[in-house]
């Protein structure tokens, strides 16, 4: 069975709503990460990034990863990758370009957008408010008008990122589009994003990864 590592307040999140999608029976290990925690180390500290038991499966100390029948996996995008070429069906690659495609969009996400996206996240409303500094996340906006701008001509064809259906690649983007939500403005100037997102959000896949992860302990 598939294992996933990882507490939904994460990247794991990613992985989780593309299980659902696929509608993948998976153990899930609440892995917390050590930050979170005053003393992660602390013999009644819960699992978490810099436990022994979760190091001996991934040694760089971050969630996710997973197991599947051997293969021990790390990075949220690449996990993604393989469950949708393994079990995904139409979610997966129909043909190599389209493999090219996945590829290109899940590292296009994690380079151009994810850095800035955080930023506006942590600073509008991840961060108590008197830790929040908007000129950054006024300065990650601007950065982000670009990224924003060639996703939206990409998605006006057929409101997909590739071979006009959903696929991974519209999951593994969404969820760092995600993050900047926080500066409505990125998205009132890119009416195809917006659609997008909205529509991406709508799935009940999605819905149920999210409603677990409001469950969740902050």
């Amino acid at each position: 069975m598939l294992t996933i590592y990882g507490v939904y307040r994460s990247r794991a999140s990613r992985n989780i709503w593309l299980a659902h999608e696929i509608g993948l029976t998976f153990r899930h290990v609440p892995v917390i990460q050590a930050y979170r925690l005053p003393d992660p180390g602390a013999a009644d500290a819960p699992l978490n990034t810099r436990s022994p038991a979760f190091l001996a499966v991934n040694p760089n100390g971050h969630v996710p990863t997973i197991e599947d029948d051997g293969l021990v996996l790390h990075e949220s995008l690449a996990i993604n990758l393989y469950l949708a070429k393994r079990y995904g069906g139409t979610l997966g690659p129909a043909d190599l370009a389209e493999d090219g495609l996945m590829g290109m969009w899940a590292l296009w996400a994690a380079t151009e957008l994810e850095t800035h996206a955080l930023t506006v996240m942590y600073n509008r409303a991840g961060k108590p408010p008197a830790e929040r500094d908007e000129a950054a996340a006024v300065a990650a906006v601007a950065a982000l008008r670009a990224p924003f701008a060639v996703l939206d001509a990409a998605l006006r064809e057929t409101g997909f990122l590739v071979g006009g259906r959903f696929t991974v690649a519209d999951v593994n983007t969404a969820e760092i589009v995600r993050y900047a939500m926080a500066a409505p403005e990125l998205f009132q100037d890119t009416p195809a994003v917006k659609a997008w997102i909205e529509a991406c959000h709508a799935r009940p896949a999605y819905r149920k990864m999210m409603a677990e992860r409001d469950r969740e302990p902050a």
